[in-house]
């Protein structure tokens, strides 16, 4: 069996090369071991959650939300940064459900883990499966802004979104992976979904300062 695993190669030298409003590039000097180094920009990533969230007729929720670096309007489960210090990954995704798709669920399991983009961010991403779902009662709502205030949202069968991924027609990496996953651990009968509290050792190390 392959597993990926944690590299000891030595960083000679670490600076910020660029304080953001919400992550920071720092420029890395990498010592390759053997005898060759190497200079890396990277995106000081807090690391996010993500929820697929599926109803009782198998329908996965997608939400249509701006996204302005690629200048698209893409359909992505509920999604969030891991911005709270010392917030549980779980208890950060029950919220980012609430606050964008006004859900909460009984059910939950990790679904997959990964990578978002390994060859220039820190970003550690874990995508849970939601299901047992039910309104937030009218009064309790979170007020949405900017990007998300006026989000559409969908219920989408399960198989029917994963037709879509393939056919190239939903782009974002949370709906990719996330969809792909479901429908994989659906026809493993859901026997490779992992308890709630299962480890996470690739966790993002989140917010590092104030901003």
């Amino acid at each position: 069996m392959i597993a990926d695993e944690q590299a000891t190669l030595q960083v000679r030298s670490s600076s910020t090369v660029h304080h953001g409003i919400i992550w920071d590039v720092r420029r890395d000097e990498v010592d390759l071991g053997d005898g060759q180094t190497v200079t890396r920009e990277v995106v000081d990533h807090t690391g996010a959650v993500g929820v697929v969230v599926l109803d009782a007729r198998d329908r996965v929720l997608l939400l249509r939300q701006y996204r302005h670096p690629v200048r698209s309007y893409l359909w992505e489960p509920p999604a969030g940064l891991l911005d709270v210090a010392g917030e549980d990954p779980q208890v950060a995704a029950a919220r980012e459900l609430a606050e964008e798709a006004d859900l909460v669920a009984d059910e939950w399991h990790v679904l997959v883990d990964f990578y978002n983009s390994p060859g220039g961010s820190t970003e550690a991403f874990r995508c849970y499966l939601a299901r047992g779902v039910r309104e937030v009662p009218a009064g309790e709502r979170h007020q949405r802004e900017h990007e998300e205030r006026n989000m559409a949202r969908a219920w989408v069968d399960l198989s029917e979104a994963r037709d879509l991924v393939l056919a190239g027609k939903l782009h974002n990496p949370t709906t990719v992976c996330g969809v792909l996953a479901a429908a994989a651990a659906r026809e493993a009968g859901w026997a490779t979904l992992r308890p709630v509290d299962a480890p996470w050792p690739e966790r993002s190390p989140g917010p590092s300062s104030p901003r």
